[in-house]
C-alpha cells in the first residue's frame, strides 16, 4: 500500500455537464367556427329626373302667289319655313305658291318621381366555440 503512505490520491469528482435544447413545435387547435351569411334588405326610395318633352306646331298660311322657280326652305329664328309648290295647267306652265308650313319647336319640362326599390347587401358572422375549448375553460 504504497499509495496510501507516499502519497495521498486525490479523491476525484465528475461533475456532468447539462445541456437544455429548445425545441419548438406547433399543433393546429380547433379553437371555433364561423360562419358567414349574407341578407338583403330592400330600402324603398324615389328616383327623380327630369324629363323634356318637344312638341312641333305647324301653322298652314296661303299663299296663292306665282313664282318663277321652285323657293328652297328657309329658317326664320326658330321657325323653319317650308314650301308647298303646286302645278297648274295653263296655256303655259307657272309655278304658283300655294301655302307655306311654319313649323316652330316648344319644349317643355316635368319633373318626375318614381318610386322604386333599391337592394343592399350585408353579411353576418356567427362564431361559435368548439367542443374541445369549451371543455377547457370548464375545467379551469
Amino acid at each position: 500500500m504504497a499509495s496510501q503512505s507516499g502519497t495521498r490520491q486525490r479523491d476525484e469528482v465528475v461533475v456532468p455537464v447539462i445541456e437544455e435544447e429548445l425545441r419548438v413545435g406547433k399543433r393546429e387547435i380547433l379553437s371555433g367556427k364561423v360562419r358567414i351569411h349574407t341578407l338583403v334588405d330592400a330600402i324603398e326610395d324615389v328616383a327623380k329626373a327630369t324629363l323634356e318633352e318637344e312638341h312641333v306646331e305647324v301653322t298652314r298660311i296661303p299663299i296663292g302667289r306665282e313664282v318663277e322657280s321652285l323657293p328652297s326652305t328657309r329658317q326664320e329664328g326658330d321657325v323653319l319655313v317650308i314650301p308647298v309648290v303646286e302645278e297648274i295647267l295653263v296655256v303655259e306652265k307657272r309655278l304658283i305658291l300655294k301655302e307655306e308650313l311654319r313649323i316652330s319647336r316648344h319644349t317643355t319640362q316635368e319633373n318626375v318621381e318614381v318610386p322604386i326599390t333599391l337592394r343592399k347587401e350585408r353579411a353576418v358572422v356567427e362564431r361559435t366555440p368548439s367542443q374541445t375549448s369549451s371543455s377547457k375553460e370548464a375545467k379551469r
